[in-house]
């Protein structure tokens, strides 16, 4: 049932503060105030309601714990808002969206997440469109069903699929990228909505899963990697699994001590190892080359197109629910919320 009404969830980060007209340095201002801040967004014919962190925090801070805070949020206030505006810090936003996605299985209602790269108060802001259209978003309905129903992060005219998003630029306002997959919208004169990209309105009961593994690495392979720096990563007390950036197309070394580190981990440790690409853009062809070829010989499982972002969170969703190893591949390697191609 509608409720014509959005909740806007802040977080912390730069969209939420304001200069100090005494010191000039930045401080939260209090997200109660908003329509004070926008009064544009009194055009829009929905209610906005307001639920601020306690305690605001940079994003860097940005933890697992917060991850479950939101999922709660939403969870618990699930039925009395059409659609969750959450606005978050930049730099791990991605993380983020891409943890929501995975933690809130059949969604059917958006959560936008948003930020700016300016604060509010800021003359040439970039917060207030970002905020301005993610409402509108959230609360775009057709047929008596949301438009876009899945986690996704709006920012400077285009919305992304959180699972797909990542952040490539720290000081332009275009601050996010889909490499792998084309925008879910377009914001322009018009709000023009690309339908074949967004995920369809799921059949099942909404559940928020709040049960996530913490210990999981990410490393990135580089040409100086030792024996002695792979053995150290790889008998870290309890670590569960690793999303190995490899080169190119899924590539890695060769040489037997690396081969033979990734095989003890695997299979006898039961760590599970992920190969995913460090660029920026494509996935893995991990059969392509020799050196992809072995190492997926190991037993790592193939992260496919998936961002670093979307693999790491995945897998931490994953091993909270306790599933076999087996299961846990199987699901790995498939999308479950549209952060795979096909």
């Amino acid at each position: 049932m509608r409720n014509n009404s959005i909740l806007l969830i802040y977080t912390g980060g730069t969209i939420g503060m304001h200069k100090d007209a005494e010191t000039g340095s930045l401080i939260p201002f209090d997200f109660t105030r908003i329509l004070e801040q926008i009064p544009e967004l009194k055009l829009i014919d929905k209610k906005i309601e307001t639920i601020a962190f306690d305690k605001p925090i940079d994003s860097s801070n940005a933890r697992p714990y917060h991850w479950k805070k939101l999922a709660e949020l939403i969870e618990e206030n699930y039925d009395n808002y059409d659609g969750f505006v959450i606005l978050h810090g930049t730099d791990t936003m991605a993380y983020t969206a891409s943890a929501l996605s995975f933690m809130l299985e059949n969604l059917s209602k958006p959560v936008i997440l948003t930020g700016s790269q300016l604060p509010i108060g800021d003359l040439r802001t970039d917060a207030k469109e970002n905020i301005i259209t993610s409402i509108e978003i959230a609360g775009t309905y057709e047929d008596e069903k949301p438009v876009v129903p899945e986690v996704a992060i709006y920012f400077e005219f285009k919305l992304l699929r959180g699972n797909r998003a990542t952040k490539y630029s720290s000081e332009h306002f275009n601050a996010f990228d889909s490499p792998n997959y084309l925008p879910l919208a377009q914001s322009g004169v018009f709000l023009k909505f690309f339908k074949h990209r967004i995920l369809p309105v799921p059949d099942g009961i909404f559940h928020a899963h709040k049960e996530i593994a913490e210990n999981v690495i990410i490393l990135k392979i580089h040409p100086a990697l030792t024996e002695v720096q792979l053995s150290g990563i790889l008998n870290i007390p309890h670590l569960k699994a690793v999303v190995l950036e490899t080169y190119g197309a899924g590539n890695a070394l060769t040489e037997k001590w690396f081969l033979d580190l990734i095989k003890k981990a695997i299979h006898e440790k039961s760590i599970h190892i992920i190969n995913i690409s460090q660029c920026h853009s494509g996935g893995i062809s991990p059969y392509k080359y020799e050196t992809g070829k072995k190492l997926m010989e190991t037993g790592v499982f193939n992260g496919k197109d998936m961002t670093t972002e979307a693999a790491l969170a995945k897998m931490m969703y994953l091993l909270g629910k306790n599933l076999s190893k087996k299961a846990i591949k199987q699901a790995f390697e498939r999308p479950i919320r549209g952060d795979i191609s096909i």
